[in-house]
């Protein structure tokens, strides 16, 4: 009952300032309806208004809708690297005899390299030592010495330790690292590694002074590794330490992964390692 009162007493006290709003909004109703000129210019504000609302409304949507984008990118170019031409490896058979018997009904037979993606969960970058943790482990295929490279298929370090659900990568960012690389120009060899005195910047050795080299050329995986495909992008050359009392070139080497802001990597593993690596075992043990 008193809140009726309150109501009541409220219009009265306001009625002049009510009855002023009302009477305005059905004149502007009456020009805007029966008005060409009025009522096309109120259609083009509305549709500027409600367009732009529309658009903001749209840009929130699309935020909140990123990881599921994102993961569904991750899983279709993890799909697309494992259909990839240099990730089989047929064993040379130019000198045997290949009889109907030989069973090569499913390309899998061939496969060697299997791409497995996983979310980052843990990053470093300015430490001696940097480390990245992924969200992929044990239960889910991954072992020690898998390759793992970011979504623009450079390379970003190798697992080092695994537990159910977890893997530990040592980046190339580590003072332990080394990785097996070349120059993609002129096919030279050498070793990729890192000084932790300068962060970002990677330093490929045991390069030959008869090398040409340039800044901005690129480095990449030399194939010599069981971790990586030959030919993934390592770095690009950012200039030459040049020691007169070294027969070789000291290269040092931007980067190419973005280790500042890794989300998804993928997890390389050689399905065929296994007998390359008990033949040479093999042979060291004689």
């Amino acid at each position: 009952m008193k809140t009726m009162r309150n109501i009541l007493l409220f219009i009265r006290i306001y009625f002049t300032f009510i009855f002023f709003l009302f009477l305005m909004g059905l004149s502007f109703y009456m020009l805007f309806s029966y008005n060409k000129y009025h009522h096309a210019a109120y259609s083009r504000v509305a549709g500027e208004i409600t367009g732009n609302i529309s658009k903001k409304y749209n840009g929130i949507e699309y935020y909140f809708q990123l990881k599921r984008t994102n993961d569904s990118l991750v899983k279709a170019n993890a799909a697309l690297y494992n259909k990839l031409k240099q990730d089989y490896e047929i064993p040379d058979t130019a000198n045997k005899m290949i009889i109907d018997t030989l069973t090569l009904d499913s390309i899998q037979q061939q496969r060697k390299y299997l791409y497995m993606p996983a979310k980052v969960v843990y990053n470093s970058v300015n430490l001696l030592n940097n480390y990245v943790e992924l969200h992929r482990g044990g239960q889910q295929g991954i072992t020690p010495d898998m390759g793992v490279i970011d979504v623009n298929n450079s390379v970003v370090g190798t697992v080092v330790d695994v537990s159910n659900n977890y893997a530990v990568v040592m980046s190339l960012l580590h003072e332990q690292s080394n990785l097996s690389a070349r120059l993609k120009k002129g096919g030279e060899t050498g070793i990729v590694t890192y000084d932790g005195k300068t962060p970002g910047i990677l330093y490929l050795k045991d390069i030959s002074k008869l090398a040409k080299i340039h800044q901005g050329d690129t480095v990449v995986t030399s194939g010599f590794s069981d971790k990586f495909p030959r030919g993934l992008l390592v770095g690009y050359v950012k200039d030459i330490l040049n020691d007169k009392s070294s027969s070789t070139y000291t290269i040092r080497v931007n980067p190419a992964a973005n280790f500042e802001n890794l989300q998804y990597v993928y997890i390389i593993n050689n399905l065929q390692k296994e007998e390359p690596a008990q033949l040479l075992k093999k042979v060291k043990s004689k």
